[in-house]
């Protein structure tokens, strides 16, 4: 029932042939969306992130005044306004969880593949219409991180790095990472923060003493930047099919558990608990103003980035927040 990903040895500056393979797998699966209904969707829903200035010229009448470029002004004795122009240029950074529950998938894909094929969605997209795209992956502690760049190659790496990262032993340590982030991002752009939320406290009144929660440096980065959380779940997490006795094992902690899925209590229990964790992660994200966007290791990974896409252009007119 439980599938895991190896980590996969690899010599500098060569893929060994099994990651070569996956990575290849991923890129084939992802070009096709890419040039398709994704491409138009993100260059629509998400505009630059600020105005670069463009030239200086005589003020017309009409023009708001507080444009007057005034040490201009003061040198030539007539008028100027300053002129701007939108900034196209995207930055787009991917914080993924590596953690242990990441490496769970009951059907075609662990989360972690999941999340990778949703990172090289989102790379190529950006790789596409000449953005940057920066990696930052974490677990029990902050991982590899890769400075925005442009680029083939380097969003192939985004994609080789997020399969072939070292599955942490412990939980997701969200609040590190978005402390990071808060203080290593300094350009404005979209930040994604890809999770399977699990085991990560958001709460002070949820977490113990030693170790942070996350909504603070959450909503502290969700002020500079545009962030967007991304739940990437398994089926079975969610529903607990009737299979009879079955024995189920916890990546992270190695406890197990033996329950009888022919009870329907014990079913209605387990989405029970599903539905509450959900729940809680919505009123945390609400709290921050972060959208949530879910994706389910077993379906469709484009679908729900378009609907995304169509859901906030129709929100903000066709620009993004």
């Amino acid at each position: 029932m439980i599938r895991k990903v190896e980590p996969v040895e690899e010599r500098p500056g060569m893929l060994v042939p099994e990651l070569m393979g996956r990575v290849r797998q991923i890129q084939l699966r992802t070009h096709k969306l890419v040039n398709t209904a994704l491409a138009g969707g993100y260059r629509s829903t998400f505009h630059g992130t600020g105005l670069e200035f463009q030239e200086v010229r005589h003020y017309q009448p009409g023009d708001d005044v507080r444009a007057i470029d005034w040490n201009v002004t003061a040198r030539t004795g007539e008028p100027f306004i300053k002129k701007y122009a939108e900034e196209r240029e995207l930055t787009v950074h991917l914080l993924v969880d590596t953690s242990g529950s990441m490496d769970f998938g009951s059907g075609r894909w662990t989360k972690r593949e999941a999340a990778a094929q949703f990172a090289a969605l989102l790379a190529f997209v950006a790789l596409r219409n000449q953005d940057r795209v920066g990696l930052s992956l974490f677990g029990e502690q902050p991982g590899l991180h890769l400075s925005a760049k442009k680029g083939g190659r380097h969003v192939l790496r985004i994609v080789r790095e997020v399969i072939a990262a070292q599955p942490s032993p412990g939980g997701s340590d969200l609040h590190g990472v978005l402390e990071e982030s808060v203080r290593g991002i300094h350009r404005r752009g979209m930040v994604f923060l890809v999770s399977d939320f699990l085991g990560a406290p958001a709460d002070a009144r949820e977490v113990p003493a030693e170790r942070g929660f996350w909504l603070e440096p959450l909503r502290s980065l969700a002020l500079r930047h545009d962030v967007i959380a991304v739940r990437v779940f398994d089926p079975l997490e969610e529903r607990l099919p009737r299979a009879g006795l079955v024995e189920l094992r916890d990546i992270e902690s190695g406890r197990t558990v033996e329950l009888d899925s022919r009870s329907r209590k014990v079913r209605e229990g387990w989405a029970g608990a599903a539905a509450a964790r959900r729940t809680r992660l919505l009123e945390t994200l609400a709290r921050a103003r972060v959208p949530l966007l879910e994706v389910s290791a077993d379906g469709d990974l484009a679908d729900p980035l378009v609907a995304f896409f169509r859901q906030r252009t129709r929100r903000h007119g066709g620009r993004s927040a």
